[in-house]
């Protein structure tokens, strides 16, 4: 029987419940970095954006710091704001400030924990390290690829040429067929490559289920505990079935280099070295780990930087001519550019540094997980708090940069005695042990491909009836950014260039 007094003690109950929820949170709240306010039990829920929070993020840490956190139901987030905290915290005290989020969802149901970017930091991500650094950790380990990266950047520009209007869809397969062949040492040369597309697919699934909010279980891991077949629960049966996907992406490359590899086939690539007097089965794992890390990780972040290449030049045009006449001048318009010319191209490598800047493909990075309690500037940072980088804000910083709205390379060249400006590497690519360990791949891989295009192509806005069609300048809200779909007009520099490509690709495809 429901009585006044039971009502009046459960009311009573959540009273003070409630009352002693705000209690300890306004306690712990005295002790963190500064923020916005919030409220109990909820915290900023509220006054996070969906999309671009880290324009949010850079807004307030005009008014509360580099250094501010957000608390969004008991979580407690650290937000930096400028490079020098981001090294003072992630890169000197990397031993506790290493680690990575739990993500029920993502992470173990659909077995994303187990590549080198979502990996706990424990022995075994030391391990899949310790095997990136051995296959790509070296500048002469990675000229040895120089063959497969050049042929797959002959048939990029071919694909480009002969079909222009696509150019976001070539990009797309330029990168993954790259990324297929010097990880596993296979080649693509069917439009209709069956494992291609598999993969292709699997890695479409893998963008989504890491978009923000996707999954509320990975905020609420008790909602884990739901079994599949309950009414609502559509969404675990989905990861149940991304997972075997995921499973099949990882297994299905790594097999093929398996069989080639003992039947003396398989060319150099990111395995070939390791599979070579391998019998271990529990060593194999760890290889098709790391391999799999190795395609998944470089895929959308490079696919973004090309086109943020692309719309640059477009915006850009005194740009591109700058790095024309260098490339003319070095290289001459007999062939093209190669990864032994890089370093005769400064103002191509400056290209991509401000491309790498002036486009944040990782606006927010990788989220990091402090595993012990820190203090820092008089500031108490509990164990598990997470800790966010604002890459963005960083690469956009006037301390930093001159102009940081304006695309100029020239601002990493000394000139007149004036230093170059902060070098963005040192920023984009990550922050303490968690640094993306394909930083030099993707730099040598980058540069080839923007110095190849602008050997032979001269990019410009379209007109459409006599008018210049203007691109949108927005980046989409997406953990890997890219810029939102635009058309640019693509022609080859001359007859010759246009040879040029064609000549190239067949005379590699004789070679190979």
């Amino acid at each position: 029987m429901v009585t006044f007094s039971n009502i009046f003690s459960i009311s009573a109950f959540v009273l003070l419940t409630s009352v002693l929820a705000c209690v300890l949170w306004q306690r712990q709240r005295k002790h963190l970095p500064p923020g916005p306010r919030g409220w109990p039990v909820i915290g900023n829920f509220l006054d996070i954006p969906k999309a671009y929070a880290w324009k949010t993020f850079a807004k307030w840490g005009i008014e509360w710091g580099d250094i501010m956190s957000i608390t969004v139901f008991g979580q407690t987030t650290v937000v930096l704001n400028s490079p020098n905290l981001a090294f003072a915290l992630l890169d000197k005290k990397g031993a506790r400030y290493s680690d990575r989020p739990r993500l029920p969802v993502v992470g173990e149901i659909m077995g994303l924990e187990y590549s080198l970017g979502m990996h706990h930091y424990n022995s075994r991500w030391k391990h899949l390290r310790k095997l990136f650094a051995q296959a790509i950790g070296t500048r002469a380990s990675l000229l040895s690829m120089s063959g497969h990266l050049e042929y797959e950047a002959f048939r990029f520009l071919r694909c480009t040429m002969l079909s222009p209007g696509t150019l976001a869809q070539q990009v797309k397969r330029y990168i993954g067929t790259s990324m297929l062949r010097i990880t596993y040492g296979y080649r693509v040369e069917d439009e209709n490559d069956q494992m291609f597309n598999d993969i292709d697919r699997t890695l479409d699934s893998i963008t989504l289920a890491l978009a923000p909010g996707t999954y509320l279980a990975d905020f609420f891991p008790v909602l884990t505990k739901v079994p599949a077949w309950f009414p609502g629960a559509g969404w675990k049966r989905k990861a149940q079935i991304c997972r075997t996907d995921f499973i099949t992406m990882r297994e299905l490359p790594f097999q093929y280099a398996r069989q080639h590899i003992h039947a003396g086939t398989l060319e150099s690539c990111f395995v070939s070295g390791m599979l070579e007097d391998n019998n271990d089965p529990e060593h194999d794992a760890v290889i098709a780990e790391a391999a799999f890390s190795m395609y998944t990780g470089g895929f959308e972040t490079s696919v973004a930087t090309i086109l943020a290449f692309f719309l640059a030049m477009m915006c850009f045009p005194e740009v591109q001519k700058k790095a024309q006449d260098e490339i003319d001048s070095v290289i001459g318009n007999d062939r093209l550019p190669s990864l032994a010319d890089l370093d005769q191209l400064p103002y191509v490598t400056a290209l991509f540094w401000e491309v790498l800047r002036w486009h944040a493909v990782l606006p927010l990075g990788a989220t990091h997980r402090l595993t012990a309690d820190d203090v820092h500037m008089g500031y108490l940072i509990p164990e598990g708090t997470m800790v966010v980088a604002n890459i963005w804000a960083m690469l956009r910083d006037p301390r930093l940069y001159t102009s940081p709205e304006i695309f100029n390379p020239d601002r990493f060249i000394p000139s007149g005695g004036s230093e170059p400006e902060y070098d963005p590497r040192r920023i984009g690519f990550g922050f303490g042990r968690r640094i993306c360990p394909g930083m030099q791949l993707a730099e040598l891989s980058l540069c080839l491909t923007m110095g190849m295009v602008l050997s032979i192509f001269n990019i410009s806005k379209p007109i459409v009836n006599g008018k210049v069609v203007e691109p949108p300048m927005q980046s989409s809200a997406n953990i890997v950014s890219h810029p939102l779909p635009f058309e640019c007009d693509i022609q080859p520099r001359s007859a010759k260039a246009a040879a040029l490509v064609s000549d190239a690709f067949e005379d590699h495809t004789r070679s190979v």
